[in-house]
């Protein structure tokens, strides 16, 4: 058996990560008390968890088509979001509030990869309008439709 090529391999370590990850993330959501406030987070976080690991043996098995992997120049404008996504994950949701938290990743995911100009006063009113419609959509959906616990720190 030949080693897996190089978009192979990148292929089976970012989607062995996702897989760990989604792991440890529906373990948590099955043992945090009350258990009806994790209901919503327990279907998602299965259904979710068993697509990373359907994905992670396809990838180990040679049965996905990976194309030519990921360069370094399209990993350097990955990393940005990268950082932000954990900041917000393992720092910013629990330590600023959910919907706190998610309106200033948003915000600044949005204004990382916005190709509109940084200079217009125009492009940023548009960015901060699109940011409150999605945190409108956001808590429509999770506190009045779904009745999701979020996490509730210092603004709410």
């Amino acid at each position: 058996m030949s080693a897996p090529s190089l978009p192979r391999l990148q292929h089976m370590i970012g989607s062995g990560i996702v897989a760990v990850v989604g792991v440890w993330v529906t373990y948590v959501s099955y043992t945090q008390q009350p258990s009806e406030a994790f209901l919503f987070p327990r279907l998602i976080s299965t259904v979710f968890v068993v697509l990373a690991l359907w994905t992670f043996a396809k990838a180990c098995l040679g049965w996905t088509k990976v194309g030519n992997g990921i360069s370094v120049t399209q990993f350097t404008n990955l990393l940005p979001g990268l950082l932000v996504a954990l900041v917000y994950i393992f720092w910013a949701a629990k330590g600023l509030g959910f919907y706190t938290a998610t309106s200033i990743a948003f915000f600044i995911l949005l204004s990382l990869y916005d190709p509109a100009s940084h200079s217009e006063t125009r492009s940023w009113l548009k960015r901060i309008a699109i940011t409150a419609i999605f945190m409108i959509v956001m808590y429509g959906l999770f506190a009045q439709l779904l009745t999701v616990y979020t996490p509730r720190e210092v603004l709410f």
